[in-house]
């Protein structure tokens, strides 16, 4: 075991603090990798507050991370050390199951184990990216190419794939209508990426206030759902809508805006339940759909996709002891758009 420094919430609730956790030893199929960066995700905030239910604790969060190869183990082919990887939502899966075989992972029967706030194939608890090392099974592992920083990419392995995903199985590209609602740490990835297929984007959003940052980001169009008009104007406008945000939304008011034979994603996880009026569903043919990261190979492809194209999550880099200012300023929508741990710091 390796002892390493990390940020920790000791209890639900409590502002994350300095702390040590012990690291497995390298096995076999391992990889260690020195963190450098690590990605703050809105779902951290939520399982650090038990928001999605009880936790485990004391609690590392981050499952968006990015670093540098230092050691791998005598059976591991694909990487080196000096590689530039990256590590996201989960960290193993049971590799028999047909989502598994399907290169499924984040849908595994037996539950994939997450990064962090889970327990292991051993019954040990996960830690998670705001630490300085980790050791991970090389299948969980996936390379960053040099078209991207390293600060920059760290978020690619949470809001990269959640976004990327669902815009890809869905059929954005040329032709297509694409909302986004939202324009946060998801939001902001997914105008990137729905632009860069080639699809028609729009932004539905609750102010203007950040219109001009929206248009930048390769949006067409963008709206405030705090105007009425808005779902008038745009009623039966959308092949697809992408919903990004935690809060719990009026499902009806936004199917409206679908076409014939539309689809609202959801990969923004309320903590309350929601209600749906199912004449909302039938009446066009519409659909309601969930979405979970992707794979480790569709991951791959993610990374691959914005390394060719120069995207790279907006971000601002901190230190480690602002973590808890951060989680505030994310819960105030105060980032523009998304926090980043330089774990240099830790």
């Amino acid at each position: 075991m390796t002892t390493v420094a990390a940020y920790a919430a000791p209890r639900a609730k409590a502002p994350l603090e300095r702390t040590t956790i012990e690291r497995r030893p390298v096995g076999e199929f391992d990889v260690l990798i020195d963190i450098k960066f690590a990605g703050i995700c809105h779902s951290d905030i939520h399982q650090a507050r038990d928001g999605w239910g009880e936790g485990i604790f004391p609690m590392v969060p981050g499952h968006e991370i990015a670093g540098i190869v230092t050691e791998t183990g005598p059976g591991v082919t694909r990487f080196k050390a000096g590689d530039r990887v990256g590590v996201g939502c989960m960290v193993d899966s049971c590799g028999k199951c047909d989502a598994c075989l399907m290169g499924r992972e984040q849908h595994c029967a037996e539950g994939n184990t997450q990064t962090y706030n889970a327990l292991d194939r051993g019954g040990e608890p996960t830690y998670g990216g705001y630490s300085t090392h980790i050791v991970v099974t090389e299948g969980f592992v996936v390379s960053i190419p040099e078209g991207i920083a390293l600060d920059e990419a760290a978020p690619l392995l949470c809001a990269g794939i959640t976004t990327y995903s669902p815009l890809r199985r869905w059929g954005a590209g040329p032709g297509k209508k694409v909302a986004v609602i939202g324009l946060g740490g998801l939001g902001h990835m997914a105008v990137k990426i729905a632009h860069t297929l080639g699809a028609e984007v729009t932004v539905l959003s609750q102010s203007l206030r950040k219109k001009d940052d929206g248009l930048k980001l390769g949006a067409d169009h963008y709206y405030a759902t705090s105007d009425p008009k808005t779902f008038e104007e745009l009623a039966g406008t959308f092949d697809i809508i992408l919903s990004t945000v935690s809060a719990p939304l009026d499902f009806g008011s936004y199917l409206a805006l679908l076409r014939t034979d539309g689809t609202l994603v959801n990969v923004g996880a309320p903590e309350e339940p929601v209600s749906l009026n199912l004449f909302s569903l039938i009446s066009g043919n519409k659909a309601i759909a969930g979405s979970a990261i992707g794979g480790i190979a569709e991951t791959q492809e993610m990374l691959d996709f914005c390394a060719v194209h120069g995207l790279g999550s907006e971000i601002e880099v901190i230190g480690a002891s602002r973590i808890n200012e951060a989680y505030e300023r994310v819960l105030a929508s105060d980032v523009r758009y998304r926090f980043v741990i330089d774990t240099a710091t830790i």
